[in-house]
């Protein structure tokens, strides 16, 4: 295990921060990690709700968008939460959770899905800045679960490398695409499904998580009210 964690340190020096800001509004700043800042899963979790809403009353605050915090970040990053979220141009985290530059550390694709390159890029943000936060955020009408159940329903087969998202998606959203709510109870499916696999496929998050570290939770944003909701 040490040496491991040793290894893990070497590869993660080579690039990583040396200084940084921990930024939430209304939580601070210093040049800490968001661990060494006494942040909690708890309140970062809580930090970006009000974020949220935030948003939806349209009296966001666009923090750590000047070119001060610009610069004062330049050598080194802190953020203090990791988002999976669907690649859907309607779901930027940054905004509906009212964040800035270097607040949040942000991964996107397609349904939300984890795969290894994926995973390891939220591996490195765990390893290297030590956010308390993971949240998997799915959304309302999402595509990428439409079109798996219009795969599974059809039996057919999508055009491309969309393909490799109907084949990570189908055993989660494949089961509910005869139903009357498909595509939202498939949705909030995938969204557990994909914080659970979070965890199993990783040592180093189920490391964090078993040592009261860090919490990883889903999420479902709504495209007609903007609301987050925390689903686990």
């Amino acid at each position: 295990m040490l040496q491991s964690k040793l290894n893990r340190r070497l590869f993660l020096g080579a690039g990583g921060a040396v200084a940084g800001s921990v930024a939430l509004a209304g939580l601070g700043s210093s040049a800490a990690t968001a661990a060494e800042s006494g942040l909690t899963p708890d309140k970062v979790l809580a930090e970006l709700l009000a974020g949220n809403k935030r948003f939806i009353s349209g009296k966001a605050k666009h923090p750590h968008l000047s070119r001060e915090r610009i610069g004062a970040i330049a050598k080194g990053q802190h953020p203090v939460a990791i988002i999976l979220s669907c690649a859907d141009s309607r779901v930027a985290p940054e905004l509906l959770f009212d964040q800035g530059v270097g607040d949040l550390f942000v991964n996107r694709v397609a349904g939300n899905a984890v795969d290894p390159l994926l995973l390891g890029s939220m591996e490195y943000a765990a390893e290297e800045f030590v956010p308390p936060l993971v949240v998997v955020l799915g959304h309302e009408r999402c595509g990428a679960v439409a079109a798996t159940q219009g795969c599974v329903r059809s039996g057919g087969k999508a055009p491309g490398s969309i393909q490799a998202i109907v084949d990570a998606l189908a055993p989660i959203v494949g089961p509910y695409a005869n139903d009357p709510d498909a595509v939202e109870k498939g949705v909030q499916a995938n969204v557990k499904a994909q914080a659970a696999a979070v965890l199993a496929q990783s040592a180093i998050f189920r490391e964090k998580v078993e040592a009261g570290h860090m919490k990883i939770v889903g999420a479902r944003y709504d495209l007609d009210s903007a609301k987050v909701s925390v689903l686990s």
